[in-house]
């Protein structure tokens, strides 16, 4: 089936149309199969389009370079196929078979030739995929190869790869096609975490919250580290970071783990589309069974570990408990010394972690809280808004941990011995019924408050200066949560917000609001007498 032309080929998609074509091409799915296996299906497709018009628009460059020289097209046929002229250019070597435009000229399937037997159009991508892995080491262990199973339906893949034949992310460079690229593959993900409701947040944390640790960290360069990295927001976030402030990606180095096989596979392709070089590990595995990166320290760890896990891996001598050993039936303060056993010294991190975790003491987790604040651990605590996560309705904070809050790199303020306390449970907007994001100035008010805390470079350059907000922010001593016995929820200690002064004094706005009060009282007592009569009027 030839692929069909738009009425500028050579013009990409805006962001609108590649939403709605892509979004059509699910539609075709839905019905068929879930939502957590047409997942897979669309975005390897998307992801396979993608290297594909970046592949023929470097073929073209490079047509239209050497031509302007003077090659003639015997001698450009060589150059056409030299692998360094595209991976030199941050793009994918992509084999002639493994092309869309092949795949859309058998999107019915290759007829029986030569000996060789008729191939669907599954088993077609599924080789384009093999192809691609061989020809480009990065894209091991993250390309699905899966069109070809019994639950795929060929003549509805072969209408999709028709689909897609409109959608072109190139036309603007590859640096502009990689962040189309990765903007859709963003909306995807966030779309069919919604449409698998509760298991889609094992692979998406909404991005408000993702953005809400990264300004607060602000990571700049050495390690990252997610132990339960899903589909690998954390670490796309922190590169925007970087790009957002003119630094070096490179400067980031990414370790990340995940349990959930093809969760990684999503988390390898999702660095892939964003040009990143992540450890990942050879593969997935669960972080408490084994640390598959048990040898490195971390700068940065960013996390949203699940919640509440009841059924853990768990060894009660295991050398990560430094703190107190975890209880059986919850696994939130195993995820918490796990991070903090993978911090170097003057690394810091953020853990997204139930409400709960804040005050509990079942199963000796108070005491191990209290053994995480008096090694003066805790750098902050962020209590968040309700239904931030479709996926579940448990309200949620941030921990926030620093191994030294002394005076140097990481902030100019010695805060040793304290810990901020922000309440940001009024902060942000309803998206739809269901679920609420926090604004960018919800974002940049906690992160600035940190900031401003800790006396960051970005806040003296800002000319930030930290004071207590009283019903938002407090700087609290360890002896004082010591006495609060360890609890370590913001709305203990933040008090309540300042009541607006409205230029009347205090003792006038409370007599003439008792002489209002009396005076409904009175209205009250008069209407009730009214009432009675007329009752008394029909007996």
């Amino acid at each position: 089936m030839p692929p069909r032309k738009k009425a500028d080929a050579s013009a990409p998609s805006t962001m609108k149309e590649l939403k709605d074509t892509l979004w059509k091409a699910a539609d075709k799915l839905r019905g068929s199969m879930d939502a957590s296996q047409y997942k897979d299906v669309i975005l390897g497709l998307v992801f396979l389009k993608y290297v594909s018009d970046a592949f023929e628009e470097r073929r073209e460059q490079i047509r239209t370079e050497l031509t302007a020289d003077g090659f003639s097209e015997e001698q450009l046929a060589p150059l056409l196929d030299d692998m360094d002229e595209y991976t030199a250019h941050a793009v994918f070597w992509v084999p002639a078979t493994a092309r869309w435009t092949y795949l859309a000229q058998h999107a019915k399937g290759l007829p029986a030739q030569d000996g060789q037997p008729h191939k669907n159009v599954g088993q077609l991508v599924d080789e384009a995929m093999d192809l691609l892995i061989g020809s480009n080491p990065s894209l091991k262990g993250a390309l699905p190869r899966i069109y070809n199973r019994d639950n795929v339906d060929q003549r509805r893949l072969g209408e999709l790869i028709d689909l897609f034949n409109s959608a072109r992310f190139t036309g603007q460079g590859a640096s502009k096609a990689r962040d189309l690229l990765g903007e859709v593959y963003e909306y995807f993900l966030e779309k069919f975490a919604r449409a698998e409701g509760k298991r889609g947040g094992e692979f998406f944390t909404p991005p408000s919250v993702v953005r809400t640790l990264v300004e607060v960290l602000e990571p700049t360069k050495g390690r990252i580290y997610d132990p339960a990295c899903g589909s690998g927001g954390m670490f796309v976030q922190a590169e925007k970071f970087l790009a957002a402030h003119h630094q070096d990606k490179t400067a980031l180095s990414i370790y990340g783990q995940e349990l959930n096989e093809r969760t990684w596979r999503l988390a390898r392709m999702n660095l892939a589309i964003h040009g990143l070089n992540g450890n990942l590990a050879a593969v997935w595995g669960d972080t408490f069974a084994i640390d598959l990166h048990a040898d490195v320290q971390m700068d940065y760890v960013m996390s949203n570990p699940p919640f509440n896990i009841k059924d853990w891996t768990r060894k009660e001598d295991d050398p990560r408990w430094r703190y107190g050993v975890p209880p059986a039936g919850n696994a939130n303060y195993a995820w918490i010394q796990h991070i903090l056993s993978k911090l170097a010294p003057g690394g810091s991190a953020g853990v997204v972690m139930a409400n709960g975790s804040m005050s509990t003491n079942s199963g000796g987790e108070g005491e191990i809280r209290a053994q995480l604040v008096e090694a003066d651990l805790v750098s902050c605590m962020v209590a968040l808004p309700t239904q931030l996560f479709r996926s579940t309705g448990i309200p949620v904070c941030v921990w926030f941990f620093a191994k030294d809050k002394a005076s140097g790199p990481r902030g100019s303020t010695d805060r040793s011995g304290q810990v901020l306390f922000i309440d940001a449970r009024n902060l942000g907007y309803m998206v739809d019924r269901a679920e609420r994001a926090l604004a960018d100035d919800d974002i940049a008010q906690i992160a600035n408050t940190y900031h401003a805390w800790r006396g960051t470079t970005s806040a003296v350059e800002a000319g930030l200066s930290y004071a207590d907000v009283p019903g938002f922010a407090k700087s609290v001593t360890l002896a004082a949560i010591k006495a609060s016995d360890y609890a370590l929820t913001p709305g203990r200690y933040v008090g309540a917000a300042e009541a607006e002064d409205d230029g009347e004094p205090i003792e006038e706005k409370i007599e003439r609001l008792t002489q209002e009060l009396f005076a409904r009282f009175d209205e009250s007592a008069r209407l009730e007498h009214v009432v009675r009569g007329q009752l008394g009027r029909l007996l």
